[in-house]
């Protein structure tokens, strides 16, 4: 709650119960939420901030409600505007409550916790435990699937929706030496992650088993994030390479030529880890001076033998009726070399309608 505030010259500070903050006059004005500032309905500012004054000055404020809002009036606006305590403290510099609910895991870290049923998902409770399984691990396995390409759709419209790419947007493949790709063969699949070549990779992907007679074809997950947590604990010189050097990648195969770059460990500009991106198949040429290039290299090689020791990898061979669902910004997948029939549906969805469904249903 808000226990006092003080009226200063350009900021008002305000005194929270746990701590205090002082926010800029010209801030609190631009985020006025009345009738006249903001469109409830849209959730948009109605306010043409360029044509405020920016060195506004504060004409009154008082705490309301027991220290749960702050009403202040402005000299250009006729009725005082409610400022919550939650607005306020959720925008603090000093807010602290954002958690991270991740768990970052190894192979041994996980059992069972990461299945559930396709028609408890279909509930709005069971839905928003998968969601939590999702964020929490990197991935899930829903089980009891039909097999057929409408559970694939079904699943992703719950999410968001069904994401186009250059595979279209509701898939199914089985080997096929035709395609310009190495997800269509029959070879091991080191562990990697999706559309490095793409300025916008795919945030979910889903594979859903509709037919298996074969030998091997191990699923293989690998959390990147861990890795990068591991690495930046062993080597800072490391880390500070697999999160500052831009890799390109691209795709050039069925008449397109993609291309992008971004670092393997992706920061935000709190210096915090939001993406990992490795793919070791679609890593384009780039240079740089010979010191760099061998620092370059050391550093790709022990994130890509981590990615490729058992240690690290949750495999799991997917029988006919299960769906495995991987968040590509964090966990890389891989699979296995087989021999005989494997039928795969999927599509992707993208980071942004995770993350959309995600904080509808509270998960952060």
């Amino acid at each position: 709650m808000i226990r006092k505030i003080k009226i200063l010259s350009d900021d008002l500070h305000v005194y929270f119960n746990e701590n205090d903050e002082i926010f800029s006059n010209i801030w609190l004005r631009d985020h006025a939420r009345d009738e006249e500032n903001w469109d409830k309905r849209s959730s948009q500012r109605k306010t043409f901030t360029a044509a405020l004054d920016f060195k506004i000055k504060i004409k009154s404020a008082e705490i309301f409600d027991d220290g749960k809002s702050i009403k202040i009036l402005w000299p250009d606006l006729q009725k005082p505007v409610t400022y919550s305590y939650e607005f306020l403290s959720s925008n603090s510099l000093n807010n602290k409550k954002k958690i991270s609910n991740l768990k970052l895991w190894k192979d041994i870290d996980l059992k069972d916790q990461i299945y559930i049923d396709f028609e408890t998902i279909q509930s709005n409770q069971g839905y928003k435990d998968f969601l939590k399984k999702l964020y929490k691990y990197g991935f899930a396995v829903v089980t009891n699937c039909k097999t057929e390409i409408g559970s694939v759709e079904n699943i992703a419209k719950k999410i968001g929706y069904v994401r186009n790419s250059i595979f279209g947007g509701l898939w199914s493949f089985e080997s096929n030496e035709d395609k310009a790709d190495s997800a269509y063969t029959q070879e091991e699949l080191r562990p990697h992650t999706d559309a490095t070549y793409s300025n916008d990779a795919p945030g979910l992907q889903l594979l859903l088993c509709c037919k298996y007679k074969a030998k091997g074809g191990h699923s293989i997950m690998v959390d990147g994030f861990k890795i990068a947590e591991i690495i930046k604990k062993e080597s800072k010189e490391l880390f500070e390479i697999l999160s500052t050097i831009n890799v390109k990648g691209n795709y050039i195969g069925d008449g397109v030529f993609l291309e992008a770059e971004r670092p393997i460990f992706n920061l935000n500009s709190n210096k915090e880890l939001f993406q990992v991106s490795f793919n070791n198949y679609d890593r384009a040429p780039f240079r740089f001076e010979k010191e760099l290039t061998t620092k370059f290299y050391e550093a790709i090689r022990k994130f890509d033998l981590m990615a490729n020791s058992r240690e690290f990898q949750w495999r799991h061979i997917l029988k006919p009726g299960e769906l495995l669902i991987f968040n590509n910004w964090r966990v890389l997948h891989g699979r296995g070399s087989f021999e005989g029939t494997r039928k795969i549906s999927g599509c992707y969805i993208n980071k942004e309608d995770f993350d959309s469904s995600c904080r509808m249903n509270d998960i952060y």
